[in-house]
């Protein structure tokens, strides 16, 4: 029987905006995983994320400082088997970026890893983290999915590479808003969930359920909602 995961994606820069606007989304998605980008990392960076998540009803699973703010959370449903915080090479005058990745089990057999990602904002760079980043799905022995803010649209190089080795979510189940940023009056797709062979995207988008007001409140970029079959 096939396993139904919800994934959210939220880059929520640093919790700079309005934390509490930011807490009734993420919590009126209902996510069993959620990735972060640019989460808390510098002072007291484990309180603010324990915090943030003591808040939704999650745990924190990995990530933070160690991968340069990409973080994944989860619900008490996900089994958690392993966990890596990596980084990718420092370009001289850039900011360095990271990689969170979990290994989940949900009920007895459904495994998944999760990777949460923030791509730079350089093209080169960008295409180099790209496919490192693919190197590292096709390492993995279970399915796989990654979701984050890749830094470009679907036009883009990296993200029509990472769209053509996985399956692009949005592109395959098109469910709520399609743009991603500027929260407050976005335009652009430059958040993406992306699925290896083993997963299905049910349906995925900017979810319409939070509050407008609070979408555009809680973070500069909207958050993405991936329904999963495993």
């Amino acid at each position: 029987m096939s396993v139904k995961v919800r994934l959210l994606s939220y880059n929520v820069r640093s919790l700079r905006d309005d934390p509490h606007a930011l807490v009734r989304v993420i919590r009126a998605c209902a996510p069993d995983v959620v990735c972060l980008q640019e989460a808390p990392r510098f002072f007291r960076w484990r309180k603010h994320a324990a915090d943030l998540a003591r808040r939704t009803g999650l745990v924190t699973v990995t990530g933070g400082a160690p991968s340069c703010g990409t973080m994944i959370l989860s619900g008490l449903r996900a089994a958690v088997e392993r966990t890596e915080e990596t980084t990718f090479p420092l370009v001289r005058g850039e900011h360095r970026r990271g990689l969170a990745v979990a290994g989940l089990r949900f009920g007895r057999e459904a495994r998944l890893s999760v990777v949460s990602c923030h791509l730079s904002l350089r093209d080169a760079e960008r295409r180099a983290q790209g496919e490192e980043l693919l190197e590292r799905v096709a390492a993995f022995d279970t399915p796989a999915v990654v979701a984050g803010d890749i830094n470009e649209r679907p036009t883009g190089a990296t993200f029509r590479r990472l769209a053509g080795a996985l399956t692009d979510a949005r592109e395959r189940a098109p469910v709520g808003g399609e743009f991603t940023f500027p929260a407050a009056a976005p335009r652009r797709r430059i958040d993406g969930v992306f699925c290896s062979d083993g997963v299905t995207a049910l349906s995925c988008g900017v979810p319409t359920a939070p509050d407008s007001d609070d979408l555009a409140a809680a973070s500069d970029h909207l958050p993405v909602l991936a329904v999963l079959s495993l």
